[in-house]
């Protein structure tokens, strides 16, 4: 069971975070986008999993401070890819994909562990967990269809060329308000914000899936 309250679980974790999710999560843009022919990351020398090439420090403090954070952006020059919007797409959801690879990889062992009811320290099982369900945070909260966010990519690139043209200035001018409003303002039924409802209907669920459902999270 997990309880997310400050723990040393919990500073393991942001660590982790920080030294291992973050670049990881950096270094997917960067090497799809080198795939899809750009080699702007890898000229400013983020393509590398080496945390101190995507380190931001003030991203870094959030994320201690008030649970949510992000690295130095990487670098695409879109016009240098590949398949156009598809290709800009691509390299956005490379990112979120990298987290739930890596939700996946920590869920592996915390399963078995759970399955078998294998004694192990408490530090180590609610780490995993801890491990699991941030990454599956990060995955879907970049996969939110606003800017600056990588599913603003995604959508833009679902879109056909005529309502990307009315709808992507909107959002990249007013992006960042209607992120706030959507993570923090409680404007759904039961004072819910919308952010909220989709980790309660997408995140909670996606965690059972990984874990299974007698894992119990508070």
């Amino acid at each position: 069971m997990i309880l997310l309250n400050p723990s040393i679980e919990l500073f393991i974790v942001l660590g982790v975070i920080i030294l291992v999710a973050f670049p990881i999560h950096e270094f997917a843009h960067a090497m799809a986008a080198f795939q899809l022919g750009d080699s702007t990351a890898r000229l400013f020398g983020r393509l590398t999993i080496d945390p101190r090439a995507h380190f931001d420090p003030m991203g870094a403090l959030l994320l201690a401070l008030a649970g949510f954070g992000w690295a130095k952006p990487t670098p695409v020059n879109p016009f240098n890819l590949r398949g156009g919007r598809r290709g800009e797409a691509l390299v956005a959801a490379a990112g979120p994909l990298s987290n739930l690879i890596l939700a996946t990889a920590a869920a592996l062992p915390l399963r078995y562990i759970v399955t078998t009811r294998m004694d192990v320290p408490d530090i180590a099982h609610n780490t995993l967990a801890l491990l699991v369900f941030i990454n599956i945070a990060l995955f879907i909260f970049n996969l939110v269809p606003i800017p600056p966010l990588d599913g603003s990519k995604v959508l833009f690139a679902a879109l056909d060329r005529e309502t990307e043209y009315r709808v992507r200035p909107v959002l990249e001018q007013y992006g960042f308000l209607i992120l706030f409003a959507a993570v923090f303002l409680p404007i759904l039924p039961g004072r819910q914000t919308v952010v909220g409802v989709v980790f309660s209907e997408v995140g909670f669920p996606l965690f059972e899936l990984l874990v299974g459902r007698q894992f119990g999270l508070l």
